[in-house]
């Protein structure tokens, strides 16, 4: 989103972002000067603490009652509105922009979501599909009743405040007949669904140029290209020595290591010199200057290591991080582990393949077919619609 932000002030437009109140998206956008609307809970609180199954429907309604409260001050005079995040989030703000006159765009980050006849659905926590239904146009017509069973009500009785009438499905609501899909055509190809036209803009990145910090250019300067290991946003919760686990098996390999905090806080197990630790940081420049990039298959983590080129080993957490896991895998620019807990012996075996001569020439040839001018594309669709 900051991508969009930053290419869509270039083309002369004011913008606006509304998101969580973490500090990690407000000193984001703080650093392009993209003034932060904040609403509703920290996304990191809900990363550490999911809601329970059973709580989810009202959380759904705070959700939206907190995109209704919020929104509609921010996208006051504004032309368009680009919607993304949670179902009930994204619900909320195409709702605010029903209400407003405005239209109003779809956009998710993985395609997982979008019903297709080729792959099932996500399961939602708590609501399993039954596991003698294979047929995946019946798994789909299921997804959609556990979407409407979990946030339709909290939808529908947030709508009805404002005077809008309900809606009867959830998912086709929030997603139109149009969605954008935010992802790179070589990692992420696009599967037949029928009835949506899909828009593919390529991934939205935002260019860093931030220096990386003295005393992690000091370390990669003192030795050869270490292992990136860090796992984004989340908490890690099936494992408890995940940095310990992950720092043997690099060592194993003779390879020293850069280990990421992330939301994990994941910390050096010793005081030896092969190993430094880091906040955030600059990754576009940062994975030119690794052997290999450890992470847990994130959307933006899995397109920046493939645009520098670094092979990559995914431990994939969950939602959609084990679709990436397999996409890297395909490509044969890395590995993807089995399951969400890294053990030595399988997150050994991971690495060996990821850091062999052959993946990283894979790595480097497909490095130079990943598009970067996906949020400048999104950007003029945005003006567009405006227009």
């Amino acid at each position: 989103m900051v991508g969009l932000a930053v290419r869509l002030r270039e083309l002369g437009a004011e913008v606006r972002v509304c998101a969580p109140p973490d500090e990690d998206f407000a000193r984001r956008l703080a650093g392009v000067d993209v003034p932060l609307v904040p609403v509703g809970p920290s996304a990191r609180a809900l990363t550490k603490a999911p809601p329970a199954p059973s709580s989810m429907p009202q959380r759904a309604a705070e959700v939206i009652a907190g995109q209704l409260e919020v929104i509609p001050a921010a996208a006051e005079g504004c032309d368009v509105l680009v919607a993304t995040g949670m179902i009930p989030a994204a619900a909320g703000a195409r709702t605010v922009a029903e209400k407003l006159g405005i239209p109003s765009v779809s956009v998710t980050f993985q395609q997982l979501q979008l019903p297709s006849p080729h792959r099932r659905p996500l399961e939602y926590r708590g609501r399993p599909f039954p596991p003698e239904v294979t047929d995946n146009r019946v798994l789909w017509d299921l997804d959609a009743q556990s979407i409407n069973a979990l946030f339709g009500e909290a939808l529908n009785t947030n709508r009805a405040s404002i005077g809008l009438a309900p809606v009867d499905d959830v998912r086709d609501y929030v997603f139109g007949g149009r969605p954008w899909l935010a992802t790179d055509p070589v990692l992420d190809p696009l599967h037949e669904m029928p009835g949506l036209d899909v828009v593919q803009t390529g991934a939205w990145i935002a260019p860093d140029v931030r220096p990386l910090p003295a005393g992690l250019e000091a370390f990669l300067d003192a030795g050869a290209p270490p292992v990136y290991v860090g796992f984004g946003s989340m908490p890690l919760h099936a494992s408890t020595d995940a940095a310990q686990v992950a720092i043997d098996a690099v060592r194993a390999q003779g390879r020293r290591v850069l280990m990421s905090r992330g939301w994990a806080d994941l910390a050096l197990v010793d005081d030896q010199d092969d190993c430094f630790v880091v906040g955030e940081a600059n990754h576009q420049a940062l994975f030119t200057r690794v052997a290999a990039v450890m992470h847990h298959g994130g959307a933006g983590t899995t397109t920046t290591a493939a645009r520098a080129g670094a092979p990559q080993v995914v431990v994939p957490q969950m939602a959609d991080q084990p679709y990436w896991a397999g996409r890297v895998a395909d490509l044969g620019i890395g590995a993807a582990h089995d399951g969400p807990t890294p053990a030595f012996a399988s997150l050994s075996a991971a690495l060996e393949t990821a850091l062999t001569p052959e993946t990283h020439a894979r790595a480097t040839a497909v490095a130079a077919s990943i598009r970067t001018d996906g949020a400048e594309v999104a950007a003029k669709l945005v003006l567009d619609a405006v227009a």
